[in-house]
């Protein structure tokens, strides 16, 4: 099964030899096995691994915005399979939906969140400032990268160049280079990534969609999570464990900490440790799953919010919503009409 943090691992890598810089030299630099890397088994990246090969690109590029650079160069092939699923999106909606739930398999920095105002959406990067702590420099860089090459990839779907409305970040004094990356002046916010677009974009198809290749594609990445969700964390284990008895619904926090052998209380003092609620994981459990069975195309609405736990549409649609930033009934739509 193929490794999504990998990929970008060795997308990074491939970016720093076009700029001239040794892989070899990198990696070793960076405590990372370049025959590791090249080789077919996944692999598993510490925190400071990651820092110092971002930190390590920029010195030896001699390029302190290499993230952003990164962005602008990339493509979306370099993701595997996730950029596969994006690409393969009916509209730039779809995509930017698919991307916001499938982030966590790239980076654990942060994740993404869609938000729709009047005429426009704005796509947020919410820092988990946890593992913020332990990797300031490759927050940043990675932070820069996901904002431009959002923006950039985004043309090759609809054959015109996108530029956002206006871009929200903390930096005081952002250059020119941001401006030029971002297609606009950045605005300077106090902890706050946002990149806001005209709602004329939402809806625009993708010059390369196919609905079949995505359904099957977005199974194996279900696969994928559950294999990556394996570690000693509180968090993982009740993901992969709602995840794998889906059918027995949302159980409460009660019957997880039975499950666990611990107490309610006891369960959510380690949860709390982790920086997350059981509530939240249940969350994003629920999304995957609602997302999961849009996209099969074998269920209506209605059969989706009584799987998933909800008494009412009504609170099945404003969660969907939120976790995508359109209705279940307009992300159907779109999905039939392809």
């Amino acid at each position: 099964m193929e490794d999504q943090q990998k990929q970008f691992v060795l997308g990074i890598v491939a970016y720093a030899v076009q700029r001239d810089i040794s892989a070899e030299k990198l990696c070793r630099l960076s405590g990372i096995s370049l025959p590791d890397l090249m080789g077919k088994n996944n692999i598993r990246f510490t925190a400071k691994q990651l820092n110092d090969l971002w930190l390590n690109a920029c010195h030896l590029s001699n390029d302190p915005l290499f993230g952003l650079h990164l962005g602008e160069s990339l493509q979306l092939a370099a993701l595997g399979v996730v950029g596969e699923i994006v690409k393969t999106s009916t509209t730039v909606g779809n995509a930017i939906t698919i991307a916001t739930s499938l982030t966590g398999l790239v980076t654990d920095l942060f994740k993404m969140e869609v938000r729709q105002g009047e005429g426009r959406f704005a796509i947020h990067l919410i820092p988990d400032q946890a593992r913020r702590k332990d990797s300031e420099f490759a927050f940043k860089q990675t932070l820069d990268f996901f904002m431009v090459f959002m923006i950039h990839e985004l043309d090759g779907f609809i054959l015109e160049k996108i530029k956002p409305e206006e871009a929200r970040l903390p930096i005081s004094t952002p250059g020119k280079e941001y401006a030029r990356l971002l297609r606009c002046e950045p605005l300077e916010t106090k902890d706050e990534y946002a990149l806001t677009f005209d709602s004329k974009y939402w809806d625009l198809p993708i010059i390369t969609a196919n609905y079949e290749l995505q359904t099957s594609l977005l199974q194996n990445v279900n696969l994928v999570e559950l294999t990556q969700a394996e570690s000693d964390s509180y968090r993982a284990r009740i993901y992969q464990y709602l995840l794998k008895n889906a059918y027995l619904g949302i159980v409460s926090l009660e019957e997880i900490a039975a499950n666990f052998n611990v107490s309610p209380r006891s369960l959510q003092r380690k949860l709390k440790d982790e920086n997350v609620t059981y509530q939240e994981v249940a969350d994003e459990v629920r999304k995957s799953l609602a997302l999961h069975y849009m996209n099969s195309g074998k269920y209506y609405v209605k059969e989706i919010s009584y799987m998933l736990g909800y008494n009412e549409l009504s609170a099945f649609s404003r969660a969907f919503k939120r976790w995508t930033g359109t209705t279940p009934g307009l992300y159907q739509k779109h999905l039939t009409t392809s």
